[in-house]
């Protein structure tokens, strides 16, 4: 809700060309605080928490496994958060160096140590998955595939995070300058920034991918009433894109790079594999749904519907990552533009956040003994579906207009001030549609 009135309030300002109510420190700051509080305090611990919920029940386990763990991450999340809001810090959710050191007033440390507090909670999130997967008591071949999700999500967390925490520690000690490792003035290195941060920060972007997915595999078979199409594909893309998740991050850094030789090859190479992964899920899902009718009980279900919602939305998102991955093309079109924003809010809104309340409307009656009231529900879904569509869009479209991320002002061109309005309407229809369902829960 408050990452969701951070990007409202900001929209606001960008329906119109020239300054309406605020101007670029206050907007830097806003989107600096939606990008934080959706990345690490929504989209990637509400997938987490229907998983959570699952796992005993998948697993078999008696219990939550290393629940204190899960307790003292959400908390240590809940610290961070506060140290955000007390911060306000206006250095962007990338935080790149030298800029996030020169930027944030005297309280900007309070975003180093709340940097640090995310790596910490998402680490000990880390190790408790693997805990409860490593109970699991028959042989691997039986596990099932939400045990898989969680084994590859408990391995990317505890294998990137604590780069996440060093850049976050290494920032602090930057700005009291007892350290010069990123600060270029004192003789640090961007390079070296860019190498640290985008270690965690590319496999952080299947963070909240690979539970969604497994909620997919969960309850996509509950609803048709059927086994899923191929198990063993779903495990080999899990697999694969554990391993390659962590050989693509360098197609960040195509901006700031004027001669390509063998490294970026690579890069461009391996983020064009991580396709087959992603393709070989989202093949399984539409060949299970193709194999046999869908019951009506499951075309009447709200769940099911957020879920048919996130499988058409990750491959809107998706179809136009190859391009991403591209060194060929103007990089500054990729990747300084909405171009990017409209695949990521594709993957995150469309594809994780509609799986999460999939999950979430599934289980509510488990978890509170009552049932929701489907009408409202019913408007919630068709509210996002025609909020996330035109949203994701019209990014791409602005994104192809050469429209630059980062501007609370722009010149008052047809392509841009149109796009930009009813962006805006869509932002207001997204969270009009979540207000309904806080309202339903």
């Amino acid at each position: 809700a408050l990452g969701g009135i951070f990007a409202l309030t900001f929209r606001t300002e960008l329906a119109y060309p020239d300054i309406q109510f605020f101007g670029a420190r206050t907007y830097m700051g806003l989107m600096t605080l939606h990008g934080m509080f959706m990345v690490f305090g929504f989209v990637i611990p509400i997938v987490l928490s229907v998983c959570y919920y699952l796992m005993p029940k998948v697993l078999k386990t008696d219990g939550l496994l290393w629940a204190g763990w899960l307790q003292a991450s959400f908390w240590t999340l809940i610290a961070a958060v506060a140290l955000l809001i007390i911060g306000r810090p206006d250095f962007t959710w990338t935080f790149y160096a030298p800029m996030s050191l020169r930027v944030g007033g005297n309280l900007v440390w309070c975003g180093y140590v709340a940097i640090v507090l995310v790596a910490v909670s998402e680490f000990l999130a880390g190790a408790a998955l693997l805990r409860n997967v490593f109970a699991w008591q028959d042989s691997w071949k039986s596990l099932p595939l939400l045990g898989w999700a969680m084994l590859t999500e408990g391995g990317l967390l505890i294998l990137s995070t604590p780069a996440l925490a060093l850049v976050g520690a290494l920032l602090l000690t930057d700005w009291l300058q007892l350290t010069a490792i990123f600060d270029t003035a004192r003789g640090g290195s961007t390079t070296t920034f860019l190498w640290m941060f985008w270690f965690y920060g590319h496999p952080a972007v299947y963070l909240p991918l690979v539970p969604a997915i497994g909620i997919l595999y969960t309850l996509l078979p509950r609803f048709l009433g059927r086994p899923m199409w191929s198990r063993q594909s779903g495990i080999i893309a899990f697999v694969l894109l554990f391993v390659l998740s962590f050989v693509v991050f360098h197609h960040h850094f195509q901006p700031g790079v004027t001669r390509h030789g063998w490294v970026q090859r690579f890069f461009q190479i391996m983020t064009l594999l991580i396709f087959i992964p992603s393709t070989l899920h989202v093949f399984n899902w539409i060949a299970s749904l193709w194999q046999g009718p869908i019951p009506v009980s499951a075309r009447k279900g709200i769940p099911f519907k957020f879920l048919i919602g996130a499988i058409a939305m990750v491959i809107v998102g998706g179809v136009t990552g190859y391009l991403n991955a591209q060194i060929s093309v103007n990089s500054d079109f990729i990747h300084n533009t909405y171009w990017i924003p409209a695949h990521f809010h594709a993957m995150f809104l469309g594809f994780c956040a509609q799986a999460a309340i999939a999950g979430i409307y599934f289980l509510y009656p488990y978890f509170t003994g009552r049932m929701y009231h489907s009408g409202l529900a019913e408007a919630h879904f068709w509210m996002w579906q025609l909020g996330i569509f035109s949203k994701v869009m019209l990014m791409y479209a602005l994104g192809m207009a050469n429209f630059p991320r980062w501007v609370v002002d722009y010149l008052p061109l047809p392509e841009w001030v149109t796009a930009q309005f009813w962006l805006t309407i869509a932002g207001y229809l997204i969270g009009l549609g979540f207000a309904l369902f806080v309202l339903n829960v």
